[in-house]
């Protein structure tokens, strides 16, 4: 039974027939297969089959896809995510766009909106609906409009769920032919779009577009909500989802809602432990096509990410972004507990940790547990007494590559952490943030007996002491204990008679 969306075309005016008839007739060919002007379901010829041509009948869908699949076979190798009807329909439009303009000598109808050529009339009144946006073919079943009605054809199998077009390869049918031949080129391996900028090469024409506006720095797509502008569609719908807070995909296994299919692809991963992004210089295998990209440039040494205030470049947008914040000043990470705010993320999970005494990493050889990974790893150097890193100017060894360029600091005299409100200058970062302390009168550090409140973190234990009457420091002399270092420091003079200060 004929669709009701292909049945409303089928009476044609005459004017419109008599237009298609007479550029049949002056078709400077033998013969031309009718599809090639009817919208309907237009399958133009190659430039290279236009000096084949014969006259044939239109024949069925599974025919033509054979015949498709010998003229354009396909690879989904360029890192593209299954499009959607919407978007496929487009790129019918697109791939019918370029079939129309098939080689001839004399293209006397010109585009008066781009300039581009065609041989006959028809073909530019097609054209032209790219431009003015018209759509005159309605679907009876959506109410959804096209501007070509071989799209409306193809569109209507959404609703039939009819798939015509099979693979010669492996059988599987689509229910567009740009899916076929796509699919196709899975098989062959070819990618035919080259981009004129870096001669990436691409299987899918609209993968190319979109690359070139990594080039041209184009943005077509504008959020209705907040005006941000974006490259690509999906990129788009997913930022959309942020304003009106939609997750319509849901894991199947734990029933986490994402906005995107995509991230929700990744997710599923994490359940399957399926790595299918391999490494081919060493052979690691990665979960995401993204971790793969990064890892692929430890081997490259490719940093294509660069600051645009000081020219600095990286390898990771990440870590470009965290940079960027020591030009900007931001700090956008904020504790819920003392209002302390941060510019990396890292730093900020380990602050929250002096708050709640978690201590999530532990010592293999001892068990003792640490908040921070460096307090860890410095503690770990105790019982391997291992000192990798060595002063160029002393060779004083150190367990940490971060304590060997503090210490170096003391030779060269550099000190690059500036006080905003003052402008006192230190060698180390964390002095910085002491001093920082004295201007806002922050004072992070709380004792969990009695509540008093240090800006400094060494005055924290030595205040508790006053409380549990701990004395940790001994006098190798005479053995008295004291409770601060300090106190040690003067005791040990009425030993040695050391008189430091002159009057």
């Amino acid at each position: 039974q004929e669709h009701p969306c292909m049945k409303a075309e089928v009476d044609e005016p005459p004017d419109v027939k008599e237009e298609e008839e007479e550029i049949i007739s002056k078709m400077p060919f033998t013969g031309v297969p009718l599809k090639s002007i009817n919208d309907a379901d237009r399958e133009a010829p190659s430039s290279s089959s236009c000096q084949h041509m014969t006259t044939k009948g239109v024949g069925n869908p599974q025919e033509e896809s054979k015949a498709d699949g010998l003229l354009a076979p396909l690879s989904e190798s360029d890192n593209t995510s299954s499009n959607t009807d919407e978007e496929e329909e487009e790129e019918e439009e697109d791939e019918s766009e370029d079939d129309l303009t098939c080689n001839t000598d004399k293209k006397p109808w010109k585009c008066s909106h781009c300039g581009k050529m065609y041989a006959y009339k028809s073909l530019l009144e097609l054209h032209t609906r790219t431009h003015t946006g018209e759509k005159p073919f309605t679907c009876s079943d959506c109410g959804q409009k096209f501007s070509f009605k071989r799209t409306l054809t193809a569109h209507i199998r959404t609703h039939t769920g009819e798939k015509p077009f099979s693979c010669l390869v492996c059988g599987q049918r689509f229910r567009w032919r740009g899916c076929l031949k796509k699919h196709v080129r899975t098989h062959t391996g070819e990618k035919p779009f080259a981009c004129s900028d870096c001669g990436k090469i691409f299987s899918v024409k609209a993968n190319l577009k979109k690359h070139v506006r990594t080039h041209t720095g184009e943005k077509p797509f504008t959020c209705l909500v907040c005006g941000q502008t974006f490259s690509w569609k999906e990129s788009l719908k997913i930022h959309t989802n942020t304003h009106t807070g939609e997750k319509p995909f849901t894991c199947s296994d734990c029933g986490r809602k994402f906005s995107c299919k995509g991230t929700l692809t990744d997710h599923i991963r994490t359940h399957t432990g399926e790595k299918p992004f391999s490494c081919l210089v060493c052979g690691q295998v990665f979960r995401w096509r993204e971790s793969l990209k990064r890892h692929t440039r430890t081997h490259t040494g490719e940093k294509p990410f660069a600051c645009s205030d000081c020219g600095q470049t990286f390898s990771e947008k990440g870590t470009l972004k965290k940079h960027t914040r020591a030009h900007t000043g931001e700090k956008p990470y904020a504790c819920l507990v003392c209002g302390q705010r941060f510019s990396c993320r890292a730093s900020f999970k380990m602050h929250v940790r002096t708050h709640s005494g978690e201590k999530l990493l532990s010592c293999t050889v001892c068990g003792q547990r640490f908040s921070q990974k460096d307090h860890l790893m410095r503690h770990t150097s105790t019982h391997t007494a291992e000192k990798p890193f060595a002063c160029s100017v002393c060779g004083k060894r150190f367990s940490q590559k971060g304590t060997l360029i503090n210490h170096t600091r003391t030779h060269t005299g550099e000190k690059p952490f500036a006080c905003v409100v003052c402008g006192k200058i230190f060698s180390q970062k964390k002095t910085l943030i002491n001093h920082t302390r004295t201007h806002t009168g922050e004072k992070p550090y709380a004792c969990s007996i009695c509540g008093q409140r240090f800006s400094q973190k060494g005055d924290l234990p030595k205040h508790t002491r006053t409380h549990t009457g701990e004395k940790p420091f001994v006098c190798s002399v005479c053995g008295q204990r004291f409770s601060r270092k300090g106190t040690l420091k003067i005791h040990t003079r009425t030993h040695t008679c050391e008189k430091p200060f002159a009057c």
